[in-house]
């Protein structure tokens, strides 16, 4: 019989985590009794196919994409999927037990569904500088929902027809924004889900956080060219992400999310020294595009 949801997991190199979202995809819970495969789509990891294969152990099908990009691995991923329904999380998640149920459910009401993200730390009693910054201000899928028009691809799920009458995920862009933007150019209308829930890991550490936001940025602004929008456009985005730090500096003085003193100092540091790192980063962009 075939599956009736995909669940499409893109994979780089990173087996340890890979294995527990699948031991988190094991535990999913559909009392409707719908049946779903899990899809491993792995972008040509360094290292051998086998490797992969025992820490999969039968959880799921593997599939070697070898264009780069998380991106062409989710397409590759959706291009085997047998099921009605897809739904993408990624390797370094560890999806809700009701995740499923929930994000497969809240499609009876609409075409595209962005689910909630929480944000998962090593240790809630020593947390660095770059762990504290996260936990308040990363993965606010509700607010990219229901403000800016696109769900992060960690946690969406949609009917495999509307993936296909959209169109695969781009690369090189914003890939999350891009898709969601086509979609709902279409009329597909996207709805945010508080029960689909998925964990994702918080930076660790500084080198992590600037790695994040240099794909990122960089995404956003071959985005931003592709849309035909101007430089000094560009350049006052520059100079609102490096305005962020007062109010933003209020947001973690209040944060629940946060213990003490010293939690919210290194979290303060981080937060400015990283919207500055990236107002700095919009500039160049700006004066030295990639071509």
């Amino acid at each position: 019989m075939k599956p009736e949801v995909s669940i499409i997991v893109p994979h780089y190199d990173d087996l340890q985590n890979l294995s527990a979202c699948l031991d988190a995809l094991e535990r999913q819970s559909l009392n409707d009794g719908k049946t779903f495969e899990v899809i491993v789509a792995d972008n040509c990891s360094p290292i051998a196919e086998h490797e992969i294969l025992e820490v999969i152990a039968g959880r799921g099908r593997l599939v070697r994409v070898e264009e780069r990009g998380a991106g062409p691995a989710r397409n590759g991923g959706a291009k085997l999927a047998q099921g009605e329904v897809l739904a993408f999380t990624d390797s370094d998640c560890i999806p809700d037990a009701a995740w499923l149920q929930q994000g497969v459910a809240a499609l009876a009401n609409c075409d595209v569904v962005g689910g909630r993200m929480e944000v998962l730390v090593g240790s809630e009693k020593s947390k660095s500088g770059a762990e504290a910054f996260e936990q308040v201000f990363a993965f606010d899928n509700e607010k990219y929902v229901h403000s800016h028009g696109f769900t992060v691809t960690a946690n969406l799920f949609c009917r495999a027809a509307t993936f296909w009458d959209v169109g695969a995920f781009r690369t090189g862009v914003s890939e999350d924004v891009e898709w969601c933007r086509r979609a709902t150019s279409k009329g597909y209308k996207l709805a945010y889900c508080q029960g689909a829930l998925v964990g994702h890991p918080a930076r660790r550490n500084w080198d992590e956080l600037v790695r994040k936001w240099r794909r990122l940025d960089e995404e956003s602004f071959a985005l931003h060219r592709d849309e035909g929008k101007s430089g000094l456009r560009w350049l006052l985005r520059a100079g609102m992400v490096a305005f962020s730090i007062f109010p933003h500096a209020f947001k973690l003085a209040i944060a629940p999310e946060l213990r003490g003193f010293g939690e919210r100092a290194r979290a303060f540091a981080t937060l400015v020294a990283i919207r500055l790192w990236r107002a700095i980063h919009y500039v160049r962009l700006a004066i030295l595009p990639k071509s």
